[in-house]
């Protein structure tokens, strides 16, 4: 008789369970606010923006490991210090995913960049990465952050790095690079402008790099 209740009272409370499940609203799919969102990003379009480059550059396809830390001279064996601070400068895990330039011309090289990507700006990296370093071999430098433009529905973030190379017989070259990164759904895109310290021409700088950043993103989404 015992058992007979038993069974009697599991029998309700799933049927119960069942009743109450069927009468909530079928939750939205987890891809429909994603998906939204990265219909108004079409990588092709980063074409267009070469269309605001200086007059006299030479722009060329993308070749190699497309990251700024790769623009900024540094090989594929290279480290951070702190170590996490090497996630703000290798953000592209499918180089299949990856559309963009390089140009050159007397102000410096320009590399515009757009990739799939689910990487997302770690706030934690903000406190921790105020100052850090890079090395490969015989290139080392120092990065520290500057302030990055505003971008609606995007994270971003701007890095000015300045790195040094030992060369043959203890000669020492210098260059100096801007990046500035969106998060943004679904892609990540970033424009780095590298420089010469010692050239005589004056370099497109900062300014021209953030800017670049805020017309690509605008390119993107079209």
């Amino acid at each position: 008789m015992v058992s007979t209740g038993v069974r009697l009272f599991a029998l309700l409370a799933a049927l119960s369970l069942c009743v109450a499940a069927c009468a909530r609203p079928p939750s939205p799919a987890p891809s429909t606010a994603t998906s939204g969102s990265s219909t108004r990003v079409n990588p092709a379009r980063i074409e267009r923006v070469r269309a605001d480059l200086p007059g006299g550059y030479e722009v060329a396809a993308l070749s190699g490991r497309a990251a700024p830390v790769a623009f900024w001279g540094l090989g594929p064996d290279w480290t951070a210090d702190p170590p996490g601070c090497g996630a703000l400068v290798d953000l592209v895990a499918d180089a299949a995913t990856t559309r963009g330039w390089s140009a050159s011309g007397a102000g410096g090289i320009v590399y515009a960049v757009v990739a799939g990507s689910a990487a997302t700006l770690d706030p934690a990296l903000i406190d921790e990465c105020g100052k850090w370093t890079v090395s490969a071999g015989h290139t080392s430098g120092s990065v520290t952050f500057v302030a990055a433009p505003a971008i609606d529905g995007a994270a971003t973030v701007g890095l000015s790095t300045t790195t040094t190379t030992v060369v043959e017989g203890g000669t020492e070259s210098h260059a100096h690079a801007d990046t500035f990164t969106a998060y943004l759904p679904d892609y990540v895109a970033f424009v780095t402008v590298v420089s010469d310290p010692g050239s005589p021409n004056p370099s497109l700088g900062q300014d021209f790099a953030a800017e670049l950043l805020v017309k690509t993103v605008s390119a993107l989404r079209g």
